[in-house]
């Protein structure tokens, strides 16, 4: 069974695709969450504000997630669980530590898989901007839900968008 097929027994209830979508999509998905918040606690949290959201609305599912695939649908499930954990964060005045910015694999297989020009001109771009991109635009983030998560107020999202989209043009003209 592939992830579609899982997500769909689990809206019948099925317990043992449910584990099986778990044991397939955790790793990752934990992965992913590391890289955005250093705080295992926050992502242990989110990890399983996620999945008990999967099992309640496995229903829902209709393949028209970010990319509309399941695991697409469960990563956006899993970035507003974030957002949710960072505005809890903020408004109980309590810092979340930073994650250094380095180089990712998902960064290095997203440019890979783009064209030369659209690759390299994404790798040129300053990170503050490219991880405005990938938020509003790979991980389907609004404007405020991208501002909390990057710890940024909403303005300077848009101003970096807005820039990022400059940028990508020139580059590719």
């Amino acid at each position: 069974m592939n992830e579609e097929q899982l997500v769909r027994a689990v809206a019948r209830g099925d317990r043992a695709a449910f584990e099986e979508l778990y044991r397939r999509t955790s790793p990752w998905l934990a992965v992913r969450l590391r890289r955005r918040c250093a705080d295992e606690q926050v992502v242990a949290e989110v990890m399983q504000e996620t999945y008990l959201a999967v099992w309640r609305a496995a229903g829902s599912f209709a393949g028209a997630a970010v990319d509309g695939t399941a695991v697409g649908w469960l990563w956006t499930i899993a970035a507003r669980r974030l957002v949710d954990a960072f505005r809890r964060r903020a408004h109980d005045a309590r810092p979340l530590p930073a994650v250094e910015a380095a180089p990712a694999a998902e960064d290095e297989v997203l440019a890979g898989a783009l064209s030369d020009d659209v690759g390299g001109a994404l790798r040129d771009l300053a990170p503050e901007l490219r991880q405005v991109l990938q938020a509003m635009v790979l991980d389907g983030l609004t404007v405020r839900e991208t501002a909390v998560l990057l710890g940024v107020p909403e303005g300077t999202v848009k101003t970096r968008a807005r820039r990022a989209r400059i940028a990508m043009r020139e580059a590719l003209s």
